[in-house]
């Protein structure tokens, strides 16, 4: 089933999430809930309080990336195979360099800006089948990750930004969380209720 995307306004986009447990209730349809949401919005990473649930969960499918050319053969290969769930995941050390790079978040539509972060991180965390992993990661992977995992920490990407950037991007902020936005998958506004 393909859920509505929190818009940028609501409450649990700005909370941090809780780990969960092996025994939370139907793990595997919200996962494939999340996966089918992703996709519809042509996403390549989806924390779970960008679906209303503040709970520690993202995922990761790089592969829309693996398309271009800017990358070696090799790295194609790395992000068109990469697919990963997160599960109450700990990042335990970023390092190098910050780089910047073009973010956009499918929570706020239609807003792009540079965010700069460290190219190489470690992060610890359980699988779906709650097997436990301690992996680093660096490049363009490591980046969806530290996005994603921002939003299990109640963070976004605009909070990166320098104040004169966020002025700049008030007014479109405000008609987001008002839901003055034309989007081509389901959204879910903050003045909206909820439909169970």
């Amino acid at each position: 089933m393909i859920l509505p995307i929190v818009a940028y306004g609501d409450p649990v986009l700005k909370k941090k999430a809780s780990d969960i447990t092996k025994d939370y209730p139907k793990l595997d349809e919200l996962l494939a809930n999340m996966f089918k949401t992703m996709y519809n919005a042509y996403g390549v990473g989806l924390a779970a309080p960008q679906i209303g649930l503040p709970i520690r969960i993202f995922l990761v499918d790089t592969s829309p990336f693996a398309e271009d050319e800017d990358f070696t053969e090799e790295e194609q290969n790395t992000l068109k195979n990469f697919k990963r769930v997160f599960i109450n995941a700990k990042i335990t050390n970023e390092e190098g360099d910050e780089w910047a790079f073009n973010e956009g978040c499918l929570s706020i539509p239609d807003v792009r800006e540079d965010v700069f972060r460290q190219p190489k991180v470690t992060i610890s965390y359980v699988d779906e089948n709650f097997e436990p992993h301690t992996e680093v990661f660096d490049g363009l992977i490591a980046r969806v990750i530290q996005h994603e995992y921002d939003h299990i920490e109640g963070v976004l990407f605009t909070d990166k930004l320098s104040s004169l950037k966020k002025r700049l991007i008030k007014g479109r902020l405000s008609n987001i969380s008002k839901g003055k936005i034309d989007v081509d998958y389901r959204m879910r506004f903050p003045n909206q209720k909820k439909r169970r």
